[in-house]
């Protein structure tokens, strides 16, 4: 089966690209830099002839209100475009747990008009929520930081590590379209303020860390649950501190 991954060069496209050719799939792991540009539209009927699925796991280079949404809607329309005149019989994205109930932000409003263009395209699609990656802890405090202080909201998150949303992505691309959308995310939950705790005890990073109720997350406060998953997620095996032993990162500057 021949698949197409859009951004199958980042942190989950290259993970998934590698489990599904262990498999012994045709897999193409597409971007710009392949000579494949949702944007532009370049490349994509050719990287999508014979292709069964599809998944975009592409983001935008820019989180600014304007660029964001421009992004997601003209990469989505298409992306939709030519996968409708190649017969894609399986499109599947990657979107963000609670992105519903955070549409103060651009950012989760322009992921809600990428879903919606998916789901009013006819094609058969699954649309996979997921809560924060574990590698995305380190910048979610550093966005926090005002010189040696990080505010964040002590809010309940849920974080997931790469390689567990690249096996729920490989299982989704080898299964029947859901037409509506799952949700995945890590095996606990803890609030953002003890997540980057331990990730500061684990770097030896001296700055401190106040819980802050209005700190902003993509532009928007959040309420305890805004991140988390619902009672019938799939669940990641890697907890955080697991993953901290295995992937020790680098501290952040300040």
């Amino acid at each position: 089966m021949k698949i197409v991954i859009i951004g199958g060069t980042g942190l989950i496209g290259s993970k998934t690209v590698e489990r599904l050719r262990k498999k012994g799939h045709d897999v193409l792991p597409a971007s710009p830099n392949s000579g494949v540009d949702t944007i532009t539209g370049k490349g994509l009927a050719e990287a999508l002839a014979g292709a069964q699925v599809v998944l975009d796991l592409a983001n935008s280079p820019s989180f600014e209100d304007k660029a964001v949404m421009e992004f997601f809607q003209t990469s989505g329309r298409n992306l939709l475009k030519a996968a409708a005149a190649a017969d894609v019989k399986h499109h599947i994205a990657l979107s963000i747990v609670g992105m519903e109930r955070l549409q103060d932000s651009g950012y989760m409003r322009a992921k809600k008009a990428q879903e919606d263009l998916i789901k009013g395209s006819g094609i058969p699609y699954t649309i996979v929520h997921s809560t924060q990656f574990h590698e995305f802890m380190a910048g979610i405090a550093q966005a926090g930081a005002v010189g040696q202080m990080v505010h964040l909201s002590p809010a309940y998150v849920q974080p997931i590590a790469s390689d567990d949303v690249a096996d729920v992505m490989a299982d989704v691309a080898l299964s029947a379209p859901v037409n509506g959308t799952i949700e995945i995310g890590g095996p606990e939950k803890i609030r953002l303020t003890e997540v980057v705790t331990r990730l500061f005890k684990a770097t030896n990073d001296p700055r401190q860390i106040m819980a802050d109720p209005h700190a902003r997350y993509f532009g928007v406060e959040l309420e305890d649950n805004s991140l988390v998953a619902g009672p019938k997620a799939r669940l990641g095996r890697i907890r955080f501190d697991d993953w901290l032993h295995q992937h020790p990162p680098q501290k952040m500057s300040a």
